[in-house]
């Protein structure tokens, strides 16, 4: 709901004042000339005056609220503006800002990026020995024995060592950057209860050593959700101990 102003309101009660005191004056004059000549032509007159001026005393009442009411609406005006002004003003300091944090966030996850793919992701995993289950004896025929003597239970035979081509290859998998270029993929073997270093422990790729390779290429899967992976199969299939892998991927950005 409008209310009026403190201005407004003073213009109405100044036009109201004015009106009230005009017709009181009027309202006068005409009681002293009519006394006095008893004229209808100045009576009719008098009648125009007073309605003439209170004609102009609405007009010029109403021009001055008018007046007042636009220096007011002109005053808003401004003051909206410059109120949208600062509100333009704010969001564009918070939309530098903004883009100033995500330009330094993504510079410092840049450079961890960068530092990771300097050092290297490493991928370690556990082979067990290798071994598969003996075949089952033939069957045999059984012979006939004497009643005091008991059946005889044959024992269960060992499992055997499986060959390189019966044996599970095992695949280790690094996660690198999408848009990352691979520059260097190191590979490592050793016995699981060897203390031998890594940097003695290279494998070439295809290279067989100690009932051991691995494969000849690595592969790469397709990027998703901004990264991709790194693979490389491994194949185990020495029966006297477990082995320990690694695999070492360099990457720059």
């Amino acid at each position: 709901m409008l209310t009026p102003s403190d201005s407004v309101l003073a213009a109405i009660i100044a036009g109201t004042a004015t009106l009230s005191a005009s017709f009181l004056q009027l309202r006068s004059a005409a009681l002293r000339e009519a006394r006095q000549s008893g004229s209808r032509r100045k009576s009719r007159l008098q009648r125009l005056v007073f309605f003439a001026i209170i004609g102009g005393s609405a007009v010029s009442g109403f021009a001055v609220s008018q007046w007042l009411t636009a220096g007011e609406r002109a005053a808003q005006g401004a003051l909206a503006k410059e109120l949208q002004a600062r509100i333009a003003e704010v969001s564009s300091t918070a939309g530098e800002l903004e883009a100033t944090h995500a330009a330094e966030r993504a510079e410092i996850e840049g450079g961890v990026l960068r530092r990771i793919g300097s050092d290297g992701v490493a991928v370690v995993a556990t082979v067990p020995a290798c071994r598969i289950a003996a075949d089952p004896p033939a069957a045999a025929v059984p012979a006939t024995l004497p009643a005091a003597a008991p059946a005889a239970v044959p024992a269960a035979a060992p499992g055997r060592a499986c060959s390189e081509a019966e044996a599970v290859p095992v695949t280790l998998c690094a996660t690198i950057p999408a848009g990352a270029t691979v520059t260097e993929v190191g590979l490592f073997s050793r016995p699981a209860d060897s203390d031998t270093p890594w940097s003695a422990s290279r494998f070439l790729p295809g290279q067989e050593a100690g009932d051991a390779r691995f494969a000849e290429k690595y592969s790469e899967s397709p990027p998703e959700s901004g990264t991709r992976e790194v693979c490389q199969a491994f194949a185990h299939w020495s029966a006297d101990h477990a082995r320990v892998v690694r695999m070492l991927v360099r990457y720059s950005l």
